[in-house]
């Protein structure tokens, strides 16, 4: 026995009073603490100090005389009140129990003697409540001493023997520490009909009955309340409202209902789900045995022992498993990375050689649309000059500049007209879009005629236009201003918004030459809109009907002096209809350093010098993709190859989708990939099947090695 009162489990007294708890148990050894001699003398026995007093008796520590082994001596010496029965039962357990290891030793009992006592073994560490009074066990401290507990209960139980009072202050500690089921005071015959009142917030709450027969889960509901009070600090349920709750009943038979309702009717004990360590096997085994169902319980010991010493060789198994499965992802974690390299340099060099195919592919189709359109062109200005230099065309204008008058301007406009109309005749035969105007002004610039006439005005001044002075920009408009001398030679003009249609044009012009002087009487002109430039081409390189943003091919064209872009699929295609109140599309530019970049190829081209790769762009970002991307989207890279239009600042540019042209790519990867990951599996499998195998081997060797519950670390 300890130091402690010696009949620390709750007894149910005589007159039925509610059994007392720890606290009370100290008060009475309080009242007991004057006497300081041995009721009596026990035969071969040397008394060495008084160890406490409780409810029923005093406890001594005393010494063999023969061995000089240190025992407890309890003596029965409050006789006011006794159930002598006590005595007999708690001896008869003991003696029952006298081969387990886990339950304190009954070494002699004084039947006769006067007052009664047996002789116990001694432990000198006192209780478990004493112990807990610091505060809270570490988890795998708990579980030790729930284990030894456990297995003590199973003894009992094997025996025919119900504790129905397991708490801390019943469970003393050896020299070791070592865990000892103690004061059997409670206890009762499996087949024995009584009942047995245990401590408060430690007995199940259907023993909280008067009417109880005794069960074995009432020591599994003990036994999970113990082990939940070692995790916590405290035992489950047990709060200032709780406790004024059942003592604020007026009888025992009230004080055990409100009990029962406390535990019945509230929530369940979750404290040790959040205390670190407590892992998921042994929250479940708590929760279990403190379950209010006793049906939904562990139905004896004997399984919540099982229970334990399964999660002891579950977690024993740790290392093992950690290292069956540490190893082979420690593996994999250095062929990974090896795999991952492997696989994109593969796949890099696949790529830049895909690419380079797919912009030769894309340069071959950028000349041939750029040496279209140069042919176009030079054919417009063929065509324009030599309606310029028609001896009609010059005399009518020879005459409109000498004898300004509205004959001579209705003679030249009639001429000029029918040229037009010829024009456009020959145009459409061919296939070909008509132009958008054709125009005459003086040689100072004023609008003689138009063709179409509707919106413009005959006399205004053009000379500040590019197409007139061939300056390559367009003057601060100055109506009637003398100072700009017309252009000489044909020339295809920059891209100007038209004041009279709002689009965005180019106009081809040539002198008209007087053939006495050699000077210039007019200038004869043709515009046409940019977004009809490539529209002969369109047809040929992609299918327009099913063209989407998202195609992989499409054809632009780029003024390099300007960075604008002049005419492009998507812009065309995604344009808005015509019509008086629909506002003009700005056509997007390029950056800057991609214009840098086409000014430079179209010089090389011209020079015949090195290119140095500025036909080509790896990572293009088309403007327009952004005028028609859906929201939200990110326009795609797109690889671009770039070739200058002779005879004009123009750039051809033919673009795929830099994910669609590589696309064969992305395959490849991700076939590599389906094999490494498939590697990845299997060996993963492998691993666990394994790690399987050897899972059941350990556990066939702990159950084959398995010995009776004892003290053990988790």
């Amino acid at each position: 026995m300890t130091g402690g009162s010696g009949e620390s489990g709750v007894e149910r007294s005589a007159d039925n009073t509610l059994p007392q708890d720890d606290p009370a148990l100290a008060r009475s050894a309080a009242l007991s603490a004057p006497r300081l001699q041995p009721p009596a003398e026990v035969p071969g026995h040397e008394f060495v100090r008084h160890l406490g007093t409780g409810a029923f008796g005093c406890v001594w520590l005393a010494i063999e005389r023969n061995t000089g082994k240190q025992v407890a001596i309890k003596f029965y010496s409050h006789r006011r009140g006794i159930d002598w029965s006590l005595l007999n039962r708690e001896v008869e357990k003991l003696a029952a129990l006298h081969t387990s290891r886990d339950v304190v030793g009954l070494l002699e009992v004084g039947w006769n003697a006067d007052p009664p006592y047996y002789v116990m073994e001694y432990l000198p560490n006192g209780s478990l409540a004493a112990q807990l009074t610091d505060g809270p066990l570490s988890p795998a401290e708990a579980v030790r001493i729930a284990s030894v507990v456990a297995s003590a209960l199973v003894h009992a139980h094997d025996a025919g023997i119900l504790h129905c009072d397991v708490k801390p202050a019943n469970v003393l500690l050896d020299t070791e520490f070592g865990p000892r089921l103690a004061d059997f005071g409670q206890a009762r015959l499996s087949s024995e009909q009584s009942p047995a009142l245990g401590t408060l917030f430690y007995m199940a709450p259907e023993q909280a009955d008067l009417n109880a027969i005794p069960d074995p889960r009432w020591d599994v509901y003990a036994l999970g309340a113990l082990l939940y009070h070692m995790l916590c600090g405290e035992p489950p349920f047990r709060t200032p409202e709780t406790e004024r709750k059942i003592q604020s009943a007026p009888k025992l038979v009230d004080k055990l209902a409100a009990y029962r309702d406390v535990v019945q009717a509230g929530p369940a004990a979750a404290k040790h789900k959040s205390i670190r360590g407590v892992d998921g096997r042994l929250s479940s085994i708590v929760d279990r045995c403190l379950s209010a169902d006793p049906q939904t319980r562990y139905a004896n010991a004997k399984e919540v022992a099982d229970a334990l010493a399964a999660r002891s060789r579950y977690r024993s198994m740790w290392p093992v498993i950690t290292l069956g499965i540490v190893l082979p992802l420690l593996l994999l974690a250095g062929l990974i990375p090896l795999a991952v390299q492997a696989i994109q340099g593969a796949t890099a060099s696949i790529e830049r050689n895909l690419a380079q195919r797919a912009l030769d592919g894309d340069l071959v189709t950028a000349k041939l649309l750029s040496y279209s359109l140069e042919d176009e062109l030079q054919l417009r200005v063929r065509y324009l000059v030599d309606r310029a230099e028609l001896p009609e065309v010059v005399a009518a204008a020879v005459a409109a500049d000498s004898q300004p008058s509205t004959d001579t301007r209705a003679a030249l406009a009639q001429v000029l007209g029918q040229i037009r109309h010829e024009i456009d005749e020959l145009r459409l035969a061919q296939g070909l879009e008509p132009d958008e105007s054709w125009f005459f002004t003086d040689a100072r610039g004023a609008l003689t005629w138009r063709d179409p006439m509707e919106g413009a005005s005959l006399g205004d001044n053009y000379s500040w236009r590019d197409y007139f002075h061939g300056m390559q920009k367009d003057l601060p408009e100055w109506r009637g201003r003398t100072d700009v001398a017309p252009i000489q030679e044909p020339r295809i003009s920059i891209p100007f918004r038209s004041e009279i249609s709002g689009k965005l044009v180019i106009a081809i012009s040539a002198p008209v030459i007087r053939p006495t002087d050699k000077t210039v009487v007019g200038i004869l002109g043709r515009t046409m809109g940019v977004e009809n430039l490539l529209n002969p081409y369109k047809g040929r390189i992609i299918d327009l009907e099913s063209l989407t943003a998202e195609d992989r091919m499409t054809i632009a064209l780029i003024d390099a002096k300007s960075g604008l872009i002049l005419d492009h699929v998507h812009l065309t295609t995604n344009a808005p209809p015509a019509s008086d109140d629909t506002p003009i599309i700005e056509h997007p530019r390029i950056d800057e350093s991609l214009r840098i970049q086409l000014d430079r190829l179209r010089s090389a081209v011209e020079s015949k010098l090195d290119l140095q790769g500025s036909q080509f762009s790896y990572e293009h970002h088309d403007p327009v993709d952004l005028l028609v991307a859906r929201e939200g989207t990110r326009p795609p890279a797109r690889l671009a190859a770039f070739w200058p239009v002779k005879g004009s600042e123009w750039v051809s540019v033919v673009q795929e989708r830099r994910d669609v042209a590589l696309s064969p790519v992305r395959q490849i990867r991700n076939g590599m990939l389906t094999y490494a990951l498939a590697g990845f599996a299997l060996t993963l499998a492998i691993a666990g099947g394994a790690w399987w195998f050897v899972r059941r081997a350990i556990l066939a060797t702990v159950t084959e090695r398995r010995q009776p519950v004892v003290k053990s670390s988790t």
